[in-house]
């Protein structure tokens, strides 16, 4: 019989492997990836300066050791360029590698700005350790840093970045930092705190153009307003990587569509993570991924489960204002209420009946975190 075959090598697709091997020891699974299939979290590239992280000390074991560790095999540096689902290979390396199901951890790519300006080409993205590894030996040369987005990962860069004496810009379209996880309220006090750790934040602004100059780059906004930097880092988001799908059949939509068994339209193929939409749901954040790891490595060893998501906050690790969210996933149906502390802030959002539909907690609130969670209901689809 042919593996088990997980395609990424990134927090879901090892956690499928680990969570298989748990229920069944003797089912083959080979874990294909275009990188070296070391392991890390992704999570601790936005604060490793914070935790005075090298940039080598982040992968916490390589892929020959989980190869052994779960009873696998890896195929490190080897991408997937095509799936045929009538004759049950993938493409590897020129030749075909055959699997009895197929799973899609192929997380997402970083979603890139259409700039002008003969500098546009060097705004970089870091979404892999060795995306981040460059960026720090960029950094010893190029200390001035404009960010791209005021989303979880460019704040979290921001408050690290600045605390290692960096000089910070934000930049952002929206009104607010984060504006779909917490009030205004909460934003200012937020932006406030950066802002006497450093921060410089340019909100409501597009960015036009980046170009070179003899001092580093300038950047110009669609104000026509401009500023200097030595590196421009973009972090307005990712797109679910969806090309293999795409080449293969599978149903597109805004990530990998699959059902609450993390099924596609191919009985015989599953995805899951930042590629996946899960039941109408896009959730690119570290406990979804837990929970449906887990639900689909029950399903490959045949128990049929349906991923069930709680409550689960999100985290943002910014030591200067730390956050805990739970977004609303309709942020059109309820209402927030703002509550102030002398060292914190909390806000509920609230349907028009009262039931609580999401939560921020700021500061000191934070630690007010296991207590919501059991106040919040368990997440539904089609959102």
């Amino acid at each position: 019989m042919n593996p088990i075959v997980v395609i990424g090598s990134g927090l879901a697709g090892y956690t499928v492997a680990k969570e298989l091997r748990k229920l069944d020891r003797d089912v083959a699974v080979t874990l294909v990836t275009e990188d070296d299939g070391a392991f890390y979290s992704k999570p601790m590239l936005s604060n490793a300066f914070a935790l005075k992280k090298a940039p080598a000390a982040l992968a916490t074991a390589a892929a020959s050791q989980l190869a052994g560790d779960y009873g696998i095999e890896i195929l490190a540096g080897h991408p997937v360029t095509r799936i045929d689902r009538a004759a049950r290979t993938v493409e590897v390396n020129g030749r075909s590698l055959g699997y009895d199901r197929l799973v899609l951890a192929l997380g997402g790519r970083p979603i890139r700005l259409k700039l002008a300006g003969d500098a546009a080409d060097r705004v970089v993205s870091v979404n892999h350790l060795a995306d981040y590894q460059h960026f720090r030996r960029h950094l010893e040369s190029h200390p001035r840093v404009a960010i791209l987005g005021a989303g979880l990962v460019g704040c979290e860069f921001a408050n690290d970045l600045s605390a290692a004496g960096h000089a910070v810009d934000v930049i952002d379209i929206a009104p607010r930092a984060l504006p779909r996880f917490w009030p205004e309220p909460m934003a200012q006090e937020f932006q406030a705190r950066l802002a006497a750790a450093g921060v410089r934040w340019h909100l409501s602004e597009g960015v036009e153009r980046i170009d070179a100059t003899p001092g580093g780059l300038r950047i110009t906004m669609e104000s026509g307003r401009t500023l200097e930097a030595d590196t421009v880092l973009s972090a307005i988001g990712l797109a679910a990587n969806t090309a293999l799908a795409v080449q293969a059949g599978l149903a597109v939509n805004r990530g990998i569509v699959v059902d609450r068994h993390l099924q596609t339209n191919d009985e015989h193929v599953y995805a899951l993570g930042d590629c996946a939409e899960v039941d109408g749901l896009l959730l690119p954040f570290i406990m979804p991924i837990m929970h449906a790891a887990r639900a689909l490595a029950r399903t490959l060893a045949g128990e049929r489960t349906a991923v069930v998501y709680p409550a689960m906050p999100v985290v943002l690790k910014t030591p200067a204002w730390p956050a805990v969210f739970f977004p609303p996933l309709q942020p059109g149906g309820g209402k927030w209420h703002v509550e102030r502390e002398a060292t914190g802030m909390r806000a509920f959002y609230r349907a028009a009946d009262g039931s609580l539909l999401g939560a921020a907690l700021g500061g000191s609130c934070t630690r007010e975190k296991d207590a919501v969670v059991k106040q919040l209901p368990a997440l539904t689809g089609s959102a």
